[in-house]
């Protein structure tokens, strides 16, 4: 059989650096025959590192939608807030479709989504890959064997880390919700999902606080500048979130350096800290998304779980406490600890799976898990393996739309599919 034929529709960081790839490490699987990407940087580096002729190299995914279908499907990885115009168009044109998440920003995009994919037949995977590491895997199936008995609560945190924050939600392209989407959406559709999965029961109501505490002008300290790199050094050097910490002295190849300048050079990070977004001071950005929240969820059969989000924390993996009428469960995205009631003993468990940065390890196999199952289910046509498709996919993104109502009103809302 010949390779599944791709093209990716934004050629940033998660196109270029996370799905795409896989048709690298697995040449007979995939082929990536075209690419749309207004920078002429990143169009440029995916056609030479891709292969992609010429004629197959579009600044913007309009100018594939208006050729005769030419791949099996399409990779869309455009800002939040450009998802769906271009899914919808390639899979009325007949392609399968790989989103990124969140599907859309708005409730009546996901909705439309959701309904083209299966007016049309094609297969569309969203990539909540938290569902496709092997922790997740290895979690489910642990509770389908009954390890805890009935889920009665789950408790779940997702601890961003400080410079993650700072990084992508102060100074980055997901830090206002007019211009990207609201943190809940932009960051935790992943956890949104992940609980919708491990309870696997329908959500019902939620209820949510959060706010935007910390990286605001009047938590500025006395005399910082609007820049990092004209901060007075006693201010600087006290700051845990100045960017001269964060951005000169990693691989400027890597994420998150890689994305702040196409110019790969000490002097190319330099002058983007000098004069891009991300060499602002954190408390003069022009962000508004929130830096901690919390949610509550009732679910079907009295089950009720909360979830954290905090920017506050040291990196490390989301946790997840899950207790069960025989038995009490925690994990931290690689061991999990299960406590048995009856035999009052304690079993550890260990998915061995941390990002080593390949293709496949990235989001602890997430990211190689979801193209792995997307390429997979085109070419055998056994969509199984492929759980995030458009009707589970559009519940959890409408939890995720009723809990920041419910935290932008002060109430308890109903999720309504």
């Amino acid at each position: 059989m010949p390779p599944i034929t791709l093209i990716i529709a934004g050629a940033g960081n998660r196109g270029m650096e996370a799905y795409a790839p896989y048709a690298i490490a697995f040449p007979d699987k995939a082929k990536v025959v075209g690419v749309a990407e207004p920078r002429d940087v990143l169009r440029q580096r995916a056609q030479e590192k891709y292969g992609i002729a010429d004629n197959r190299c579009y600044k913007d995914w309009r100018e594939v939608a208006a050729q005769p279908k030419f791949a099996d499907a399409v990779l869309v990885c455009t800002q939040d807030q450009m998802h769906a115009e271009p899914a919808i168009a390639f899979m009325n044109m007949g392609y399968h479709v790989l989103l990124e998440k969140p599907m859309a920003v708005n409730e009546a995009d996901c909705r439309a989504i959701a309904a083209a994919a299966k007016r049309n037949k094609v297969l569309l995977a969203v990539c909540h890959v938290l569902r496709y590491t092997q922790y997740t895997r290895l979690l489910v199936s642990l509770l389908k064997q009954g390890v805890v008995g009935d889920i009665v609560s789950v408790r779940h945190l997702e601890p961003v880390c400080w410079w993650h924050q700072a990084h992508s939600f102060v100074r980055g392209n997901w830090r206002n919700s007019k211009l990207s989407s609201f943190m809940l959406m932009a960051k935790s559709c992943h956890d949104m999902d992940l609980l919708r999965y491990i309870i696997d029961k329908r959500c019902l109501r939620v209820a949510s606080f959060g706010s935007l505490k910390h990286f605001r002008r009047e938590c500025a300290p006395a005399g910082a500048s609007d820049r990092c790199v004209t901060c007075p050094t006693a201010v600087e050097k006290e700051c845990p979130y100045s960017a001269l910490k964060l951005y000169p002295h990693g691989n400027p190849k890597h994420w998150p350096i890689s994305v702040i300048t196409t110019d790969h050079t000490p002097e190319g990070v330099m002058k983007a800290l000098e004069e891009g977004p991300y060499g602002r001071c954190v408390y003069a950005c022009d962000n508004d998304v929130v830096d901690n929240q919390v949610v509550a969820f009732e679910f079907e059969g009295g089950v009720s779980a909360s979830f954290t989000m905090a920017a506050f924390t040291r990196s490390r993996g989301r946790e997840t406490h899950i207790m069960g009428t025989r038995g009490e469960l925690v994990g931290d995205s690689r061991h999990i600890k299960v406590f048995d009631f009856l035999t009052k003993q304690e079993t550890v468990h260990d998915s061995h799976k941390e990002s080593d940065g390949s293709i496949l390890s990235g989001h602890g196999g997430g990211d190689g898990g979801v193209i792995e199952a997307f390429i997979n289910a085109i070419a055998t046509g056994d969509t199984s393996a492929i759980t995030t498709g458009p009707d589970i996919s559009l519940e959890s993104h409408l939890i995720a739309f009723a809990a920041e109502r419910a935290r932008i009103n002060g109430t308890v809302e109903e999720v309504k599919l």
